[in-house]
């Protein structure tokens, strides 16, 4: 028997998702590191920057848990567009309302809604973030560099503009400095006619992805925090579509909210497989 898909979009961040609420971790082949690099492959397989497996809640309050891998294979903390695309799903499998939702990540519990511009979730509190990194050199074009914990770890370069970073090669140094074990995702915004824009090196695909949702979140945080920004922030993604954060502040935390896109591409069948045999 093939295993059903869901090949789904959010702002251009595209994910594999995959229902396994019901199957014991022995019955699980795709979720092998070496079968979500042949998922994720493009030309060779579906496509994709993650793949995210449903599952059970062993949570109480959720109605859906959700295991998100990068395209190296490597386990994610939390991936903000590809919450964004189970909080659309969910609405597809009749769980939960309309008005909420409440999804669980390794990152903690996560409560979504559809709003009325599309799906948006509530993002644990970010209590960790840093205005400025001295240990990291700023180059030219580059005005300051921050550090946020946003469900995954990421730095945030504030520069001149975005479309002129050699993102492959600064995002790649960056990625891998040594300011903290296993590195970050690294984000560069810039301001452009009174618009922020945003482009992202992501750790775990190792290269540009068109959105990022913590990104984002991280990005917003620190544009407060460095009052070049308010409460609400709209980012212009590499693929031409906005994700906005609205953020509320409790003392030292930073309490967000994102909303964005998670549409449904196409369904498909994984069954018998040439270019990765054996994992269906």
């Amino acid at each position: 028997m093939g295993r059903r898909f869901w090949k789904m979009s959010g702002s251009g961040n595209d994910f594999v998702v995959f229902d396994s609420r019901g199957l014991e971790a022995g019955d699980r082949p795709l979720e092998r590191p070496e079968a979500i690099q042949a998922l994720c492959a493009r030309g060779t397989g579906v496509g994709a920057d993650g793949v995210v497996f449903l599952a059970e809640p062993g949570h109480a309050g959720a109605a859906l848990a959700m295991r998100y891998y990068n395209s190296d294979g490597s386990r994610g903390e939390f991936c903000g567009n590809a919450t964004l695309c189970v909080t659309r799903l969910a609405r597809e499998l009749d769980l939960g309302t309309r008005s909420e939702l409440t999804l669980e990540t390794d990152s903690g519990l996560v409560p979504a809604r559809i709003g009325a511009s599309g799906p948006e979730i509530d993002l644990p509190a970010v209590a960790e973030s840093l205005r400025e990194l001295p240990g990291l050199a700023l180059r030219a074009g580059e005005r300051k560099i921050g550090f946020a914990l946003a469900g995954v770890a990421h730095l945030v370069v504030r520069c001149d503009d975005v479309e002129t970073v050699p993102l492959s090669e600064r995002g790649r140094e960056l990625r891998w400095s040594e300011f903290r074990p296993g590195g970050a995702n690294v984000n560069f915004v810039s301001t452009h006619e009174g618009r922020w824009r945003i482009r992202t090196f992501e750790r775990g695909v190792e290269g540009e992805t068109l959105a990022c949702g913590s990104g984002a979140i991280a990005s917003a945080i620190l544009l407060a925090r460095w009052n070049e920004s308010g409460d609400s922030t709209s980012l212009l993604t590499r693929s031409g579509r906005e994700l906005s954060v609205r953020l509320r502040r409790e003392g030292e935390l930073w309490k967000p909210t994102l909303a964005g896109e998670g549409r449904i591409v196409f369904t498909g069948e994984l069954s018998n497989w040439s270019a990765a045999p054996n994992l269906s």
